[in-house]
């Protein structure tokens, strides 16, 4: 994305309205508490929904969708709305934080298409909880000059060694464990004890060939052509296509992970009827307009997408097709014996020589 999910670790704990107070009560009515990744909302979109209702948004940020559980989680604010990954929204249904949506308050959340409530279902099975707001993949961008384009499709293309030095993999326990087990042929959501071992024992057979695991840097390092290939979000390549037109991205046919960010209200919501009219405001086709072109993510918002240009609208980067969408998983969540296992494996990994 323009703004990427990535940089938010640069501006966490960023308030744009004001600093939160250290505690979780608000006396105003006139307010709206909102935690979300960084740099994921346009603040000219914020400042507009302010002058229109007179509600004043309180906006926090944070790097990841644990960092993000653990705030909440503290209890020392009041949140209002959060946007997070598909994962954290289904951990937090699992735990009664969520409260229900009233969509009568949000009608035009009927500008999102259809589709993308439908692959919600795979978190909320009823669509009672969480609106979409973008969406994406997890795949290869590589620099055309220095690979041959024949064998991107596959993830095994990362392990070749002739690229050794030139590969970036994710420094994302879930996201680098998704490219070996899809390789061997597994769900990347298995918790198998065997299975996550092969896949462990995959990546540590490729480590040597890896120039960094990043996450933020990633794009960077491959617009100044640093590497000639890395795992990174369809949005975070997107961006990138933009700066070198050398570079490419392909989703392996393997399969990959299909990520939806979501809006949610939790339980901990003071201002549930502001959070539905922000809501209610975001799904509009002029800041769902503006929201899209400061992020750069695939938007749900059918109207937004047809008002593009039709060059942009076939951009199969940012919007993947419905075939290679199908050939996705989304990722759940893990309990915390197996969140523990998978991260004392990826420890390892990174540890080694």
């Amino acid at each position: 994305m323009k703004q990427n999910k990535a940089i938010c670790c640069l501006f966490a704990g960023l308030v744009l309205s004001g600093l939160l107070a250290g505690c979780g009560s608000k006396n105003s009515e006139n307010t709206l508490t909102v935690l979300n990744y960084g740099k994921y909302l346009d603040p000219d979109a914020i400042e507009m929904f302010e002058e229109e209702t007179g509600i004043e948004v309180e906006l926090e940020e944070y790097i990841t969708p644990e960092n993000m559980y653990t705030k909440y989680r503290a209890g020392a604010i009041d949140y209002d709305l959060i946007c997070t990954s598909d994962y954290m929204v289904e951990k937090l249904i699992q735990e009664g934080e969520v409260l229900e949506l009233d969509y009568s308050n949000i009608p035009l959340s009927e500008n999102l298409d259809s589709t993308y409530f439908d692959f919600s279902k795979s978190f909320d099975p009823e669509n009672k909880y969480a609106i979409p707001y973008f969406f994406g993949t997890v795949g290869i961008l590589y620099n055309k000059d220095m690979v041959d384009e024949s064998k991107v499709n596959s993830w095994k293309i990362l392990w070749d060694k002739e690229y050794s030095g030139q590969i970036i993999m994710a420094d994302s326990v879930r996201d680098s464990f998704m490219v070996a087990l899809k390789i061997l042929g597994y769900s990347l959501n298995t918790t198998d004890d065997d299975q996550l071992k092969e896949a462990q024992d995959l990546l540590l057979e490729q480590k040597p060939l890896v120039y960094s695991y990043l996450v933020d840097e990633a794009q960077d390092e491959m617009i100044s052509e640093n590497a000639a290939m890395a795992v990174v979000y369809s949005g975070e390549a997107g961006y990138a296509l933009e700066f070198n037109d050398k570079l490419a991205f392909s989703v392996p046919e393997e399969g990959s992970n299909m990520w939806i960010d979501s809006w949610f209200i939790p339980k901990s919501a003071k201002q549930k009827e502001n959070a539905e009219k922000f809501l209610n405001f975001l799904c509009r086709e002029d800041i769902s307009m503006m929201n899209f072109d400061y992020v750069y993510y695939a938007t749900p918002n059918q109207k937004t997408k047809n008002a593009l240009d039709l060059e942009l609208q076939e951009n199969t980067t940012i919007f993947p097709p419905t075939e290679t969408l199908n050939n996705c998983e989304v990722l759940k969540p893990l309990d915390d014996e197996a969140t523990m296992k998978l991260n004392l494996l990826w420890k390892e990994i990174k540890a080694a020589d």
